[in-house]
């Protein structure tokens, strides 16, 4: 009787990340701290009979995550020691400049005082140890329950030579949706700053040709800010007005 010969065993998988671009904290979700910002009844923001989504009695939390404790993990402690560093240097207070640092799913996200704005993607861009040489654009949120931090603008920025990632946001006021142009540290963002003039109202400071991108120039509003009108604005069209869709005349 011959004995069946030993299977060999599988090679043993590598531990950590397998990818340059793998987050530098474990991918197990841990309780993370909410800040509560509102609350948000039914869907699209329509109440009563006007809603048929399904969703009309939805009611939730409007939650954004609170800063993160220390430490945050892998090389997320190293690029912030690095930022507040090299914010010191130049005579700034990473304290004033960074209001808040989050970790949040795996990522790391600076909260930018946007007075400092241009100082920071500067420093992050040019300093040796952070290099993050690329902006892939920048993106609008509204947050109306949000008081005086109503309009946020949210950066990615990789760093090509550490194979990193990160997030980089500004907030302004309704009131004063201004936040200067990032463009003079990375001119591809030209584009992408219209289009969040142009969807969401905010000011880039400095541009060179802040217009509108997608909207005709004489459009009144911007389409993708929560106050604006669900159903839309009445067209002229031809000469003849249409009203906007949730004033039409019903034939049910």
């Amino acid at each position: 009787m011959t004995d069946t010969p030993k299977q060999p065993d599988a090679p043993k998988q590598p531990e950590g990340p397998q990818t340059p671009d793998a987050p530098a904290v474990p991918e197990t979700r841990k309780e993370i701290p909410l800040e509560v910002i509102g609350r948000r009844q039914g869907m699209f923001g329509a109440h009563g009979s006007g809603d048929t989504s399904g969703f009309g009695g939805l009611a939730a939390a409007i939650v954004l995550p609170a800063p993160a404790e220390r430490p945050y993990g892998g090389w997320f402690d190293e690029v912030a020691d690095e930022l507040e560093g090299a914010l010191e240097e130049q005579g700034l207070d990473p304290a004033v400049v960074i209001e808040k640092t989050v970790v949040d799913r795996a990522e790391l996200t600076f909260q930018i005082a946007r007075e400092h704005l241009l100082a920071t993607v500067r420093t992050l861009r040019d300093d040796p140890a952070l290099r993050f040489e690329l902006c892939l654009g920048v993106s609008g949120v509204h947050y109306p329950g949000e008081a005086g931090r109503e309009l946020h603008a949210v950066y990615h920025l990789r760093s090509i030579t550490h194979t990193r990632l990160i997030r980089i946001e500004v907030t302004a006021p309704d009131a004063d949706p201004r936040i200067p142009s990032v463009v003079s540290v990375y001119p591809t963002n030209d584009w992408h700053e219209r289009e969040a003039y142009d969807f969401f109202g905010i000011v880039f400071e400095g541009h060179p040709a802040l217009t509108r991108i997608m909207m005709p120039d004489d459009w009144l509003g911007h389409p993708q800010r929560k106050d604006y009108p669900l159903g839309g604005i009445p067209v002229e069209y031809k000469g003849a007005q249409i009203p906007a869709p949730d004033q039409r005349r019903s034939y049910s």
